[in-house]
C-alpha cells in the first residue's frame, strides 16, 4: 500500500488554495492536512502538523513572504519539504527561494500532471523545477557574474541608496564627471541602461550586501 503524502497548502488567497484542495482531492495517495493564508501560519502550522510536503506561494501579502517562510520550515526540527508554487520566475525569486532550502520550484501554470509528479518528488526529497525555471538556472549558471572594480562596486552601494551623482561624488571623493564615466561601465557591464535597473540587477546578481 503506498504512503499517503501529507500536503500544507500556503497561499493568501482563499479562491487558490479552495482550487488547489479540489484538485488534489483527486489524487488518492495526496492528503491535505492544512491550509495557511500567510507565512506565519504556515510556519507554526508545519510546525505542528509536520506534513510531508508544504506547498509554498511567495508573495502572501503583511508578513514574512513565502522566502522567508520557507526557511523557518526548512530549518526547523523535522523539517517538511517546502515545494514552491508560484506564479514568480525571476532570476533574483528563484535563487532566494532555493537558496532558503526549497525542494522544488513550479510555476502556477504547470499542468496539474506535473504539479502531481513535483508533490511526490518533492516528499522523497527529489529535486523538481519547471523547465522555463530550470532553463533560468542554466543560463544563470553559464553566464558568469559581472566583475566590477572595487570603485565601482563602491559607487553601486551608493546608487543603491537613492544617491545622485553630485552626492556620489562627494561621498566618495570624485568629480562628477569620473562618476559619470564609472557609471557608464557599469552600465554597460551589466546590460542596463538606467539607474534603477542597475540597482536592480546588481541585487539580482547579489553584487550588493
Amino acid at each position: 500500500m503506498t504512503a499517503t503524502i501529507r500536503i500544507l497548502l500556503c497561499d493568501d488567497h482563499a479562491v487558490v488554495r479552495a482550487g488547489l484542495l479540489a484538485l488534489l482531492g483527486g489524487e488518492p495517495d495526496i492528503e491535505v492536512v492544512g491550509e495557511a493564508g500567510s507565512g506565519e501560519e504556515a510556519v507554526a502550522l508545519a510546525a505542528r502538523l509536520a506534513p510531508d510536503v508544504v506547498l509554498m506561494d511567495l508573495q502572501l501579502g503583511p508578513g514574512i513572504d513565502g522566502v522567508e517562510a520557507t526557511r523557518r520550515i526548512a530549518t526547523a526540527d523535522g523539517a517538511s519539504h517546502v515545494l514552491v508554487l508560484t506564479t514568480y520566475d525571476t532570476d533574483a525569486d528563484i535563487t532566494r527561494a532555493i537558496e532558503a532550502g526549497a525542494t522544488g520550484y513550479l510555476l502556477k501554470a504547470e499542468r496539474p500532471e506535473e504539479l502531481f509528479a513535483a508533490i511526490r518528488a518533492a516528499a522523497q526529497g527529489r529535486t523538481t523545477l519547471s523547465a522555463p525555471v530550470a532553463s533560468r538556472v542554466m543560463a544563470r549558471m553559464r553566464s558568469p557574474r559581472p566583475t566590477l572594480t572595487e570603485r565601482e562596486l563602491d559607487i553601486l552601494g551608493q546608487l543603491s541608496q537613492g544617491l545622485g551623482n553630485r552626492d556620489i561624488a562627494r561621498a566618495l571623493f570624485i568629480s562628477e564627471a569620473t562618476v559619470k564615466t564609472h557609471l557608464g561601465r557599469i552600465y554597460e557591464k551589466l546590460g542596463v541602461d538606467t539607474r534603477s535597473g542597475a540597482v536592480a540587477v546588481a541585487k539580482e546578481q547579489r553584487l550588493l550586501p
